[in-house]
């Protein structure tokens, strides 16, 4: 069964569905405003078949596709969700706007399945913010897994901020950074100033693994806490 509840223990403002792709145990993340018919997913990866009947099941409009950075594992549902959706945007980074359409810079290459994304409908940059399906939500830059990788921050009107990570910060961990673009100093730093600086009941919800929060991780995560 490709759908997991992470939600976390007290639930969020956001009606969301978590889709887990094989291979490389990521997660899309797919979300909407209680009432709303339009949704928006994040980093659909591999298994775009659950993704899209996700949203057929819950009666949700694709509103537009955000990309939080260019790995092949988080861009791989990208053309599937353009051609079911073609009038969602896709959006990422300026930074890693190169990999969409690269297979050596997005790895797959590498391993010899290279994969290809559309180019990107918008790029964005730290400190810009995307209105979308009646929610805004704030763009920060934190590379050092990936060369511009990006996390989007939504605020409720009541409630902590939730964060969409993609492999920046991960219950216990944080992302690779022996990959090329990648950098461990850069990263924890992007952390700390960034992420460590919003309030410790900030949802954080990760590119593989289970949701947590920036103030669990700031007093436990080995990397970067403490």
């Amino acid at each position: 069964m490709p759908f997991l509840d992470r939600q976390p223990s007290k639930p969020a403002p956001l009606n969301l569905q978590t889709v887990v792709s094989p291979l490389f145990e990521e997660n899309a993340y797919i979300f909407a405003l209680p009432g709303s018919n339009e949704a928006l997913v994040v980093d659909p990866g591999f298994d775009s078949d659950s993704i899209e009947q996700c949203l057929i099941d819950r009666g949700w409009r694709l509103a537009a596709i955000l990309n939080t950075h260019g790995h092949a594992d988080h861009i791989a549902g990208n053309e599937a969700m353009k051609r079911a959706y073609p009038r969602a945007p896709l959006i990422i980074g300026t930074g890693d706007a190169p990999m969409l359409t690269d297979p050596v810079l997005n790895l797959s290459g590498l391993a010899g399945a290279p994969i290809v994304s559309p180019p990107a409908d918008l790029l964005v940059n730290e400190g810009e913010a995307l209105d979308l399906a009646g929610m805004r939500l704030e763009v920060l830059e934190i590379p050092g897994h990936s060369p511009g990788h990006i996390v989007f921050v939504f605020r409720p009107e009541t409630g902590d901020p939730i964060v969409f990570g993609g492999d920046v910060l991960f219950r216990g961990s944080i992302g690779r950074t022996d990959f090329p673009g990648g950098s461990h100093q850069t990263l924890i730093s992007g952390i700390r100033k960034k992420l460590f600086s919003l309030p410790e009941g900030t949802l954080v919800y990760p590119g593989h693994g289970p949701v947590t929060t920036v103030g669990h991780e700031k007093k436990t995560n080995p990397y970067c806490g403490g």
